[in-house]
């Protein structure tokens, strides 16, 4: 009897204690959320930099305490059959680029090691990356098909000892995710689109000559006529610029200027010929469209903006000296502003000659200490890191240029700076992309957030990817979240120490 009553009272205890140790952390819990709601508070300005094709261990995976390039557990590349190949070749043009020997060893290999095949000065060439080819090459979250998917071989599995960077500098002061992906598969133009609006944009309309000629899953059952070796040349892979169900996953010119399209002869200078077939204007919601509802200052800043409106405007047959032109000052990428697709942003609206600024302006409001609450900033073509156009060295000193302006400035005290990669260039990164859907997220991406709310000298493995930066900007504003966003997205808030 004495025993049962005992355990009663054990029992009962037990419970109890349970009970308080649950009110306590609850207390907890909700003591941290009310610091990271006061932290979040804060921040008055949120700045994006957003900078061209690169993957994380292309330039980060030698960062100590990072998830990088020594961790590779099976660098290996096959061929379309599986099969691993014998070595690599580098191609440039349909030919051995002379620069690198014949026959690379099959593995991750130093650009700028000993020999120095490529200093981080001198540019590569561009890598193939497109929407279909960046899914074959992950291959499954294998990651052993980007020699094979590649229309430059090799050079896919090169990478830098990227210390020498000065934005590596600012990642060893703050924080450097390494578990941060590109919002879709593919190039430049779809995640730029994910960057705003998560989404994928619509041409149903789209002409058969535009359109992927296959059902996705037969591209996935599809095999190629022949084995490819690294020797036989740079095979031809299974494309199209729009889905067999009318999305845009590749490069597609915007319906208004500056565009990679003239205006039509006679036309309305503004816009994009539309017999030239540009993307249809969007409709979709964009974080534009959330912040503005809720009256927060915004901006999308671009590099050569003033310059390409004018040369995009000129007549058809005028001679385009800043779009896609490498020996201008600028190198103005059309395809780069995502804003510019949408129809809220249309010639002739009070939204576009708010919103959509020229990179001079960025760097006055700065000057100024009057940024916008959430400012975006895309870096002209010379300074953008791109490959086969520009060199890394140019764009890392000019960003760490602005974050140090940033920096010095009366905006620091209340700033959150997220520097990123728009994708990874078509350069192998060795870690998985979480299962998603049918968009992405795409190959691992270098990001960083500097902050004086930014942990210091920290490597966050949460997982992220480019809806991330939406979801932490829709939290900080109580905005409206955006359907495309992925759950499974972190929000950014990891990197961050709220404590007083």
């Amino acid at each position: 009897m004495q025993q049962a009553i005992h355990t009663q009272v054990q029992r009962a205890l037990s419970r109890l204690l349970l009970a308080v140790v649950g009110i306590v952390l609850a207390s907890c819990a909700s003591a941290l959320a009310q610091e990271a709601r006061r932290g979040l508070e804060a921040i008055e300005h949120i700045v994006v930099i957003y900078a061209e094709n690169r993957s994380f261990d292309h330039l980060f995976g030698l960062f100590p305490g990072a998830n990088g390039i020594p961790n590779a557990a099976n660098p290996t590349q096959v061929d379309h059959n599986g099969t691993p190949l014998p070595h690599l070749t580098v191609w440039k043009g349909g030919k051995p680029d002379p620069a690198f020997p014949l026959q690379l060893s099959n593995r991750p290999f130093r650009l700028d090691g000993d020999p120095v095949y490529r200093p981080m000065s001198v540019p590569t060439g561009s890598v193939v990356h497109r929407f279909y080819h960046n899914q074959e090459q992950i291959n499954g979250g294998r990651n052993d098909k980007f020699a094979a998917i590649s229309d430059a071989g090799g050079l896919v599995m090169g990478y830098y000892d990227g210390s020498q960077l000065a934005m590596w500098q600012w990642a060893q002061e703050y924080t450097l995710a390494d578990n941060f992906f590109m919002g879709a598969f593919g190039g430049s133009y779809l995640n730029h689109m994910w960057l705003v609006c998560a989404c994928t944009p619509v041409y149903k309309d789209a002409p058969a000559a535009l359109r992927a000629q296959l059902d996705e899953q037969e591209r996935l059952k599809r095999k190629p006529d022949a084995p490819v070796s690294a020797l036989s040349g740079p095979p031809t892979f299974f494309d199209g610029t729009v889905t067999p169900d009318g999305y845009t996953v590749d490069t597609s010119q915007a319906p208004y200027q500056p565009s990679g399209i003239p205006p039509a002869a006679g036309g309305d200078p503004r816009l994009a010929d539309p017999a030239k077939h540009p993307t249809p204007p969007q409709t979709f919601k964009t974080i534009g469209d959330t912040l503005s509802a809720k009256g927060i200052s915004w901006a999308w800043y671009a590099g050569g903006w003033n310059e390409a409106l004018r040369d995009g405007m000129q007549a058809p047959d005028a001679k385009r000296t800043v779009i896609y032109n490498r020996d201008s000052s600028i190198n103005f990428q059309p395809h780069h502003q995502p804003f510019n697709y949408f129809i809220r942003f249309a010639p002739g609206t009070a939204e576009r000659d708010e919103h959509l600024q020229d990179g001079t302006a960025f760097l006055a409001a700065i000057e100024r200490s009057t940024l916008p609450q959430v400012a975006f900033y895309k870096p002209a073509g010379v300074v953008n890191e791109h490959p086969g156009y520009t060199d890394i060295l140019s764009g890392d000193k000019h960003i760490a240029d602005v974050v140090a302006k940033i920096q010095a400035s009366p905006l620091w005290s209340k700033t959150v700076i997220i520097v990123t990669y728009d994708e990874n260039g078509g350069f192998w990164d060795h870690v998985s992309p979480p299962k998603g859907d049918r968009w992405g997220p795409g190959t691992r991406i270098p990001a960083l957030i500097i902050s004086p709310y930014a942990r210091r000298g920290h490597v966050d493995h949460t997982p992220y990817d480019t809806t991330s930066i939406i979801k932490f900007i829709t939290r900080r504003f109580a905005l409206e979240p955006l359907p495309g966003v992925r759950a499974s997205a972190g929000d950014l808030l990891s990197a961050f120490d709220f404590t007083p």
